[in-house]
């Protein structure tokens, strides 16, 4: 696709394919613009700009063919390349994460846990086995993986995230309340759980 498509637009998409995937286990053959903007609350007008970027075009009166819909959105967005990833951190949130299946749906594999924990390391969550921190480097190399998701806690995150960066790992995924300096070639992807609450209970 030649259009760049936001990062707002890519989180709206997701909560579309979302949509659509439920709308394909009810047996729904077509959706319209209206019923996504509906569940969302938002204007229709902008499910329409966000689908157009897709160059996908509904029938008049019908809507959209639902997996026709859901197919170009996981083309647009990747979900068809599987991307691998390691998880660096197993504690309650790392184990989470790893627990979470539908991750592979949108074409993220995790491969692994590392740890520092003696305790866990050797262990297994939902069948990805929990390695030492110290073997990340040659484990990165024999698999090829770009992705780490940082999951530690916030007074250990820069020291392993300059281990990271060491490994060759090029993608963080950030969900320590930290914010990282690493050098301008890594990417890190920060995951404000916390800016999040807080703007969801900004009104309470």
């Amino acid at each position: 696709m030649d259009k760049k498509i936001s990062e707002k637009v890519i989180n709206r998409l997701t909560l579309y394919h979302c949509i659509l995937q439920d709308f394909i286990s009810k047996g729904n053959e077509y959706i319209s613009s209206k019923q996504i903007a509906t569940l969302l609350k938002i204007d229709d007008s902008q499910v329409r700009k966000d689908i157009n970027l897709l160059n996908n075009s509904g029938k008049s009166r019908v809507g959209y063919i639902v997996k026709e819909l859901k197919k170009s959105i996981e083309t647009n967005l990747g979900f068809a390349k599987t991307k691998k990833a390691y998880i660096i951190g197993a504690g309650n949130l790392g184990m989470a994460l790893a627990k979470y299946d539908n991750f592979t749906s949108y074409g993220l594999n995790i491969i692994s846990l590392f740890d520092n924990d003696k305790s866990k390391i050797g262990g297994e969550i939902n069948n990805k086995t929990i390695l030492n921190i110290e073997d990340l480097p040659k484990f990165t190399k024999e698999h090829g993986v770009e992705i780490a998701i940082l999951t530690v806690p916030g007074q250990h995150a820069q020291e392993t995230a300059d281990y990271i960066v060491k490994s060759n790992i090029k993608y963080i995924w950030n969900f320590t309340p930290t914010v990282l300096d690493v050098p301008e070639d890594i990417q890190v992807w920060n995951e404000n759980l916390m800016g999040n609450f807080l703007q969801f209970t900004y009104n309470i």
